[in-house]
Order: C-alpha cells, then structure tokens, then sequence
C-alpha cells in the first residue's frame, strides 16, 4: 500500500513560518539595527514636536505649559478664521500657490529635458564636464545665488544691464519690477536645481534595456523616435513618482530662497508663507496664529499628496506607495 501523504495543518504552518522568520531575523538583524537610530531621529524630531500642534487651537503663553494655555474662541478655531480674514495671509497664500505652480510648470521638465540630451551625447568627457559645471549650482545657498544676481540683473549697475545699455537699449527692472521679479526668481531656481534632479532621470536612463535601442536601430528609428518611444516611457514611472511629490509641496515653500530674493519694491509677489510666518509669528510674536497657519499648509500638502497618488494609481500608473 502506498504510504498516506501528511497534509500540513495550519498549525505546522504556523510553526515553519515563526521558525523562518526567526532565521531570517538571525541573519539580517544587523540590517534592521542600522534602521534604529534613524527612526530615534524622526521619533524624536519629527513626532514628539507634534505634541505643540495644539498650540494652534490655544491662546499661546510663554508662561504657561501647552497643556495649562486655555483654548481659543470658536471651539479652538480662533486663529485659523483669524489667519484666513487676514489680508497679508491671503496675499502669502496667493503668491506661495503661483510661485510654486510656477516652479513646477517651468522647474519640473527642465530635469527630464537635460537628462534625455546629455543621454544621447557620444563624448563621455564632454558628457562629465557637462554634467559637472551642471551640478554645481545645487551647492550654492540661495544667500550666494541672490548675490550673484544682485550683480548681473541689478538696474544700472548689473552686468547684464551694462550690456543692453552699451547695446543702446533701456534698463530692465529684474529685481524692483514685480512681473520681472517673478521671472528672475523662477529662471534662478531653475538653474540651480535643473542639473542636480537630472541625476535621477539618468540612473532611470540607464536601467533601461540597451537590446530596444539595437532593435529600433535596426528597424530604422532616429535618436528623436528612439528619446519618444523608449526612453521616454522607460522613465515615466520615475517621472510620476517625482511629479506625485512635487504636487505633494505645492503649498510648501522654502524660506531661504524667497527671503534672500524679496524687496520691499516686489512683495507684492514676493512675500509666501513661510515669510509671513517668520515675520508675523517670529518677529511679532503670534505663535498660536503661525502655528495654525503651519497646520493649515502641512494639511493642505498631505491631501494633494494623497490625491495626486490616488489619481496616478487610477490612470494605471505606479503611485508612491
């Protein structure tokens, strides 16, 4: 008689997989234990300060702990309806969104744009120095690249002033002038950070299939069909990640850059959230109506990052997670 087969209970399952997970802890604990201090990091530098998000629904006291400030009016709504019947408020909101709109529309192809042309660049040297002098505008601070175009688009005295005056045009107002302001300020982003977001978009290049661009040689595709076709698609879900994040910060503004650029001529456009906040909560000292503010963007970021990933995973494309 054939010998019976001994079918597998859950509970023998149960035991295999507890005994291979205990395996695989013993052999890569050391993975996990480098993981520890940067979660410590983000547990104590990023979490436990949510603790003060109350501080937003509170009257702020600097006498008092956050648990003993007694709460706002409007059932803790007192300074987001506060912040909101604000006009400088409004005008920070207006100008983070566009600048920001702005930055994404112009900023966000100029990566893809310059990652497709270095790829198809035969010289490798060539190509090295490129991407070299291209990388090296995402070191400076926005303190240095203000400076630089202090002196190049400065009315009179900058170099590039100089150049259409002596060509026997007329000064061009790039930094007092709102409309040139806005200009100045985007191309400036732009060409500090086109070349170091390149780098993602050539790793993506180079992870795809060098045997599409032989069969497409021999099917006698051009550079321009073979950038449309392969290339192009090979990177698109690394373009929707990037893409995805960068909606995600649509009402996120760094304070560097927009403080080292803005005048008292241009803050019209120039002045964005997180000035107003140093300047209404740091230096006037409103925290509980900053913090609310804080709150508002840090919210409003979370559901366009939510949105833009449940749209991408909608269209049948990968999400972030």
């Amino acid at each position: 008689m054939a010998a019976k087969t001994k079918t597998p209970t859950p509970k023998n399952l149960q035991g295999g997989e507890n005994k291979g997970w205990k395996i695989y802890m013993k052999r890569y604990w050391q993975l996990y234990a480098l993981l520890l201090l940067p979660m410590l990091y983000l547990f104590v530098f990023k979490y436990v300060p949510m603790v003060y998000i109350q501080i937003a629904f509170k009257k702020y006291s600097i006498v008092q702990s956050v648990w003993e400030m007694p709460w706002a009016k409007n059932h803790g709504f007192e300074y987001f309806i506060q912040a909101f019947g604000n006009n400088d408020f409004r005008r920070a909101l207006r100008n983070t969104i566009g600048l920001n709109l702005l930055d994404l529309v112009i900023g966000f192809p100029a990566p893809i744009i310059f990652a497709l042309i270095l790829n198809e660049l035969c010289f490798n040297r060539f190509k090295k120095v490129v991407q070299t002098v291209a990388y090296m505008p995402h070191f400076l601070s926005w303190v240095i690249i203000a400076s630089l175009a202090l002196q190049l688009f400065a009315p009179g005295e900058g170099l590039v002033n100089m150049v259409i005056e002596r060509l026997g045009g007329s000064s061009i107002p790039f930094l007092n002038d709102s409309a040139h302001w806005v200009g100045t300020y985007i191309g400036m982003g732009v060409w500090q950070n086109f070349g170091w977001g390149s780098i993602v978009y050539l790793a993506a290049i180079a992870g795809i299939n060098s045997e599409l661009y032989e069969a497409a040689s021999v099917d006698g595709a051009g550079r321009f069909r073979k950038m449309w076709h392969i290339t192009l698609p090979g990177i698109k879900p690394t373009i929707v990640v990037l893409l995805i994040m960068n909606l995600g910060n649509i009402l996120g503004s760094n304070f560097d850059r927009p403080f080292a650029f803005q005048n008292n001529l241009v803050m019209d456009v120039a002045d964005v959230i997180s000035t107003y906040v140093y300047r209404t909560g740091i230096k006037g000292l409103q925290f509980s109506l900053t913090t609310a503010v804080g709150l508002f963007q840090s919210v409003v970021g979370v559901i366009f990052l939510l949105g833009a990933n449940w749209l991408s995973r909608k269209l049948g494309e990968r999400g972030i997670w």
